[in-house]
């Protein structure tokens, strides 16, 4: 029994989506803690300004802070997604540059009496009996 559930349990952890999403779930975390990174370097000094500018007016600064903290953290959410959009469609793009076209199908013979669709090598219509002008291929 252990055999089995152990057997199933590697077919499962070697889907190619499971890889897949794992590998997403550790690039998400890293590129995470780049953009919490810039957030931090980058966009926390102006917020703090701001939040300074709105005390020295008599503002609540506790207010704005927590303000400010939720729009940082909706930004640094928003660069996320967007940059992981990027890579996932730039990723898409050039898997499917690899792809080989599929041929195109071929259109179905059809009786030229009754219009019903019909083998190719049939000799005479299934559906309304009519004999058929030999095939000719395209």
């Amino acid at each position: 029994m252990f055999k089995k559930l152990l057997k199933e349990f590697k077919e499962f952890a070697l889907r190619g989506n499971v890889i897949d999403m794992a590998v997403g779930v550790i690039i998400g975390a890293a590129f995470g803690k780049v953009v919490t990174a810039v957030i931090d370097i980058f966009l926390n000094p102006i917020i703090e300004n701001i939040t300074a500018a709105a005390a020295l007016n008599g503002n609540q600064p506790g207010f704005a802070g927590s303000i400010m903290s939720f729009l940082g953290v909706v930004i640094e959410f928003v660069l996320t997604a967007l940059v992981l959009f990027v890579i996932i469609k730039a990723m898409n793009a050039a898997k499917n540059l690899t792809k080989k076209p599929e041929p195109p199908k071929e259109e179905p013979r059809k009786c030229p009496f009754c219009c019903s669709e019909i083998a190719k090598e049939a000799t005479r219509c299934p559906h309304c009996t009519s004999e058929l002008p030999k095939y000719k291929a395209a």
